[in-house]
This record gives C-alpha cells, structure tokens and sequence, in this order.
C-alpha cells in the first residue's frame, strides 16, 4: 500500500490541555483516506483533517450503509506507543462491511492505516494517567443515487482524538423494558450507525430521569439483559462472573471479550449464559448481586451503582480494591501502558 502523505502546515496541539481532555471534540491533525470503486481499493492518503465534500444524495445519508470501529492507541512514561487488539477490531470492522453488504477492507489496510497515521500524529497521544488517542475507522457509501441498493463506492477514513475518563464515577442505569435497540436477525451485532440511531431516543429519556445509561432487554419480551448503551454487561453473582451470550443482538466487545480470557487466567468462576431481569432483581433482593460493570473501548470498564427498574433504583454494594472490575481493570491499564508483561499478543508497540 503506498500512501501519498500531505502534511498540515500548522499543528493544531497547542489546543490540547492535557488536564482538561473532553471525549470526542479536538481532533487531531491528520486523517487516514482510501478510496474503493471498480472492485479495488485506491488513493491511499494521509492529509489534514477537514471536512468531506459530499453529494447531498449520497447513499448514507439516505439509507445508512455506515460502519465503524473503536480503539485506542497509549503512551507511557518513555514515550513508547502502543495500540490495544488492533488486530481483533480490524477482524469486526469486516464483520459489520458483510452485514451492511459493504466491501472487506485487507486487514493490513487496517493495521497499516493507522501505525501511519499514528507515526505522524504521535505528539497527540497524551501520557498522563487515565488519558489515551481514541482512534476511529469509518467506511461510508459514497454513491449519490437515491434507491435502496448497496453502492458501488466508498469511502474509508481513520480519524483520532486524545481522550481522559469517559464515565469520571460509577453509573445509574435503568432497565429498559419498551424501546428495543436490536432484534434476532438484525444488524445489532454489527458496529453500523442504525443501532447508536435507534438508542437515542430512549437513552435522552432516560438521561432526564437521572440516569447514565440504559440496560438494553431483548427485543421481543424485554425478559433478558443484553449491552448498555455503548457497552457489553458483566454480573457479579454470588461469586460468578457471568454475561450475555454473543449473537444477532449483541456486540462482540473487544473489552469484553479481553475480561473472558482474564478470567480463565486467573481461576475465576464466570459464566456465559443469558441472563433474565428477573434474576437480577432477585439477586439484588437476596444480596448475592456483588456487583455490576459495562465494558467498552470508550469507557475500558464503568461500575455500576445504581439499577434503576418498574420506577425503583436499587443501590449496588460500593467498588473496592478487591472487586472484580477494578482487579480487571488495573490489569489492562497494566498491559495498555506497557507496565505489565503482554501474554496474549494484545499490544503492537509502534
């Protein structure tokens, strides 16, 4: 792949203030492009971040053929980069293109793509603790046709942004029993912008009422637990970790998937098994509901404090050191900033 590299010719870094870094509005200098038509991928580019110039009929605009993925590349100490699972996000990016019917993009594209594009914006991955470069790889139809088919070309694109804390504090989340974000047989596994769409609605509601986020039932009796907004869902219970099975209406997390195989390392019970409100009210009612913990490249991990359900919130016993999420959660700080021995092939060091 041979990229054809345009540099800004003022940096933008002097708007970053490293003790105030607010998730998702300072954009780094530069963008990653390609361009796909006639069956290949083509114009391969690194230039400053501006604006698209769009057809007003393109074809995501109206009908949505958007995909996208999330990770986050870190700095320590010695200046040393490192990006989290590129490989398992470049692996899901092609999982959503074949259910949106958009072109597989090679995953050396991917990895090749970014390492670029971080080698040339690598004064913007902050290294204070708590802080990381969000990365964003987004695929968008391009055609400016009005009428219900794939297009037939597209554009891919990475962009960056230096980010703290997403959640600062432990949650209050609420069950969420009428609106559906996912159904059996849709795209609710898939990083597209129709599932984020769906959920807004809903997730401002609830936001009114005091709460962060909300705890996603499925579709056709609201009788399962299933993610939370932009998070898979882990349950301590009586000693068990236990989450949702993977399926149509459910992300593969790389988050979540990084807290399995941890477990497994480190001897701890957990299950993967559907998981009913039922149960989990009832487990709040027995205290044997030890705790409770989204997982995202967002938020890395987020304690829940508060489940909000049938106009009651239920407090959840306070995080400590010894909890689940927060021993997860200092091992994968540990291994993203390089202080922990990486044996599972996690890290690419740039």
């Amino acid at each position: 792949m041979k990229i054809k590299i345009n540099k800004i010719k003022s940096s933008r870094i002097d708007q970053l203030d490293l003790d105030n870094i607010k998730f998702g509005e300072l954009y780094s200098d530069h963008m990653f492009q390609a361009d796909y038509s006639n069956g290949s991928w083509k114009n391969f580019t690194i230039s400053p971040f501006e604006n698209l110039k769009l057809s007003p009929a393109c074809a995501t605009l109206h009908y949505g053929q958007t995909i996208f993925e999330g990770l986050k590349a870190y700095k320590n100490e010695k200046n040393e980069i490192f990006v989290y699972r590129i490989d398992k996000n470049a692996k899901r990016f092609n999982v959503s293109a074949e259910r949106m019917c958009m072109p597989s993009l090679p995953e050396n594209y991917f990895v090749e793509g970014i390492s670029r594009l971080l080698e040339i914006d690598k004064k913007w991955i902050p290294n204070k603790v708590n802080t990381s470069l969000y990365i964003r790889p987004l695929l968008i139809a391009l055609d400016p046709f009005i009428g219900i088919r794939p297009a037939f070309s597209y554009k891919f694109l990475i962009i960056t942004c230096p980010v703290g804390e997403y959640y600062s504090e432990p949650v209050k989340v609420k069950i969420e029993i009428k609106y559906t974000r996912a159904v059996k047989g849709g795209v609710g596994f898939s990083k597209t912008a129709a599932n984020y769409a769906a959920a807004l609605y809903p997730a401002v509601n609830a936001q009114k009422d005091g709460y962060d986020q909300l705890m996603w039932t499925d579709g056709q009796d609201h009788k399962y637990i299933e993610e939370s907004g932009t998070m898979n869902l882990f349950f301590v219970i009586d000693n068990v970790l236990v989450t949702a099975p993977l399926g149509d209406t459910i992300l593969d997390g790389v988050t979540r998937d990084s807290i399995l195989i941890l477990a497994k390392n480190l001897n701890i019970k957990n299950e993967v098994r559907k998981i009913s409100v039922e149960e989990v009210m009832c487990s709040i009612e027995n205290n044997i509901l030890q705790e409770a913990f989204g997982t995202g490249t967002a938020a890395t991990i987020a304690p829940i404090k508060t489940i909000g359900y049938d106009n009651k919130d239920y407090a959840l016993p306070e995080i400590t050191l010894d909890s689940y999420s927060n021993k997860f959660l200092k091992i994968l700080n540990d291994i993203k900033y390089g202080l922990m021995e990486d044996n599972h092939n996690w890290i690419t060091k740039l």
